[in-house]
């Protein structure tokens, strides 16, 4: 006959194991996901594009963008992280990215939005390299899941530009 101690440590053994293939599971059940989001950013207004006295240019924009996300969120997903950030090239780096907005979505039902918005943090280059300078911007998004690895992915957004001269 076996002992206390020896029955609830096969028992705690046993739950373990099958908590631990449990989340295995659930994490290979997102693989089988194939997310198909959209997303779409006007910019209404160039509300001030200025030098700054450091000799830095500094961009506020207000966007509109609209939304749906929930093709990336399963029975395993936690909640979703967005950012916007705008990418562009100088002479001396080939890739500039500035974050502008970001957002998280706690669930599904507020994955699908529009909203109109200045930029949420500072557009600022580090020289006077954004006039005329052509960018792109681009919706980041990372999944983070109850369990399992989280992965991110995104969307580019091409075709915007700043004026030639500060304003």
């Amino acid at each position: 006959m076996h002992s206390f101690g020896y029955r609830l440590n096969a028992l705690l053994t046993f739950s373990v194991t099958i908590l631990a293939l449990m989340c295995a599971i659930a994490s290979f059940s997102d693989n089988l996901n194939a997310p198909s989001p959209y997303a779409e950013i006007q910019i209404m207004n160039i509300n001030w594009f200025q030098k700054q006295p450091q000799g830095n240019d500094e961009v506020s924009l207000t966007m509109n963008i609209s939304a749906d996300l929930q093709s990336l969120f399963t029975w395993n997903t936690k909640q979703v992280f967005i950012f916007v950030a705008a990418e562009y090239e100088t002479p001396k780096n080939s890739l500039n990215q500035v974050s502008l907005w970001d957002a998280i979505i706690p669930a599904k039902e507020n994955a699908k939005f529009w909203i109109h918005t200045s930029n949420k943090y500072r557009f600022v280059d580090q020289g006077n390299n954004l006039r005329g300078k052509e960018f792109n911007l681009t919706l980041h998004w990372h999944v983070m899941p109850k369990t399992g690895k989280m992965f991110a992915d995104k969307i580019v957004m091409t075709g915007y530009s700043l004026p030639e001269e500060y304003r």
